[in-house]
Formats: C-alpha cells, sequence, structure tokens
C-alpha cells in the first residue's frame, strides 16, 4: 500500500484552508481510506476542529527536532479511518528553529519517514500554517501533491502564480522532485454572486487540468461546524458543505487511484 501525501497550502488565510483539510480528511476516511490528518498549523485549527484541545509536547515538533518519533504522537480522532497528528504552541517555535538545521527543508520528510514506513495510511494530509515559512515549505518539500485551496476572489488568483512557482522551484532546486500539483480547490463559492462565477471560470479556462469540478459553497454551517469540534459531515449532514465536500473526497479518490484498506 503505497501513501500517497498530500499538502494543502496556501499563503493567504482565511481562504478555508484548514476547514478544506479537516472535511476532506474526513470524507476519505467516511469512504474507507485510512487517513492520517497532520496539524502543522501552530493555530491548531485542524486540531480543535476535530475536538482536541492543545496539550503541552504532543505535536510534531519533537520529531522536528530530532528528539522523538512522529508515530508515537498521533491520536484516534473516534471517527473510523481517520487519525490525528495535533498541534500545540511549541511548533511555533519552530519557524525559527528549523531554519538554523544543516537540513533545514527536509526535517518534515524525515518526521513523516517512520509514518509512512508504518504502512499504516493509503493518504496523509497535512494543513499547513498561512504563510510560506519554514513550516510550510518542509510540507512541501516532503509531499507527493500539492493541493491549492483557492478561495472566489480576484485577490485570491494574485496569489495562485506566486505558490505554484514555489513548486517548480523546489523541484529544479532537487529538493523534492517528485512533488506535483495535485489540484485547485475552489472555496467559498457564493452562488449569488458575479464576482465568484467569474472567477472559478477564470482558473477553469487557465487551468483546466489542475481544477477539481467540486466548488465548495460559502455556508454559516461550514463556519459554525470547528467550533463545535466537528466536521460538517457530523454536524449538518445535509448541507450543501457536506455534499460539496463527499464530492470532493470521491473526485481526490478517483484522481490519484485511492484504495479502500
Amino acid at each position: 500500500m503505497a501513501c500517497k501525501v498530500f499538502t494543502i497550502a496556501n499563503q493567504k488565510g482565511g481562504v478555508g484552508k484548514t476547514t478544506t483539510a479537516v472535511n476532506l480528511a474526513a470524507g476519505l476516511a467516511d469512504k474507507g481510506i485510512e487517513t492520517l490528518l497532520i496539524d502543522l498549523d501552530p493555530q491548531a485549527n485542524a486540531t480543535s476542529g476535530l475536538g482536541f484541545e492543545k496539550e503541552e509536547g504532543r505535536s510534531i515538533y519533537p520529531a522536528l527536532m530530532e528528539d522523538g518519533d512522529a508515530t508515537e504522537m498521533i491520536i484516534e480522532t473516534g471517527r473510523k479511518h481517520l487519525s490525528l497528528l495535533p498541534s500545540e504552541v511549541d511548533l511555533a517555535a519552530a519557524e525559527i528553529e528549523l531554519a538554523q538545521k544543516e537540513n533545514h527543508l527536509g526535517q518534515v520528510t524525515e518526521a513523516l519517514r517512520p509514518i509512512i514506513e508504518s504502512d499504516a495510511y493509503q493518504t496523509i494530509i497535512i494543513d499547513c500554517p498561512p504563510a510560506l515559512g519554514m513550516l510550510s515549505m518542509n510540507s512541501l518539500a516532503s509531499a507527493d501533491y500539492l493541493l491549492v485551496a483557492l478561495q472566489c476572489e480576484y485577490l485570491a488568483l494574485e496569489g495562485l502564480g506566486q505558490i505554484l512557482s514555489i513548486v517548480d522551484r523546489l523541484r529544479e532546486a532537487g529538493v523534492n522532485d517528485r512533488l506535483e500539483i495535485g489540484g485547485i480547490i475552489m472555496t467559498m463559492f457564493d452562488v449569488r454572486t458575479r464576482l465568484s462565477r467569474e472567477v472559478v471560470q477564470e482558473v477553469q479556462t487557465n487551468l483546466p487540468d489542475l481544477i477539481f469540478e467540486t466548488v465548495i459553497p460559502r455556508t454559516v454551517r461550514i463556519s459554525e461546524a470547528p467550533s463545535f469540534g466537528q466536521t460538517i459531515f457530523e454536524y449538518d449532514k445535509s448541507n450543501p458543505g457536506a455534499t460539496a465536500y463527499r464530492n470532493l473526497a470521491k473526485e481526490l479518490i478517483k484522481r490519484f487511484e485511492l484504495k479502500k484498506s
């Protein structure tokens, strides 16, 4: 069973990145795909979004500092096929400390090695901080595929070229020559506005092979779910957002030939 590593990144905050990481991971797990969600953001929103508190010393941080085994930090979420490697406040220090290491872009890769070699997961999804700092760059250096969460507004389009060019630079520099752009996920789509439709159409025109067919709508229920420590499927399974994330999980399974455990 070959484990595929996806990182969900965007240098801009508030684009639905963490919401997508949590609900996509849950959607894959619901389809029988053994999935590990890694919270690489010191804000720990993916951790709290699944109903867990920050716990000092329980994150990928010790493994990044070569002082622990990341497999020992994984927790069961109580949801079938879905595990979590949580985040906590110590991870904030990693941005500075990673820069001082000799292999400063390879630390997440090394930390993930025992997890991947355990053959316990078919899919790993990494939620990155909303910036292209050391943690995000390490995540990209460790991933097979980048998934870009892109808000349906024109300002979000401006940053798209930047993150796509970083993928090229990492490959050209030999940091991660297997990294591919797995796809662009359009988020916060407001069916009532022409702007949302125009932004989606522009991405479809310019990057037709990358954009996912599924568009994630802007709904209040998607925004509310994390405050209850629930996925959208648990909070309101009939919500259009739940339908969208189910469909996105199906697309991912088909596009990357993910197999049930």
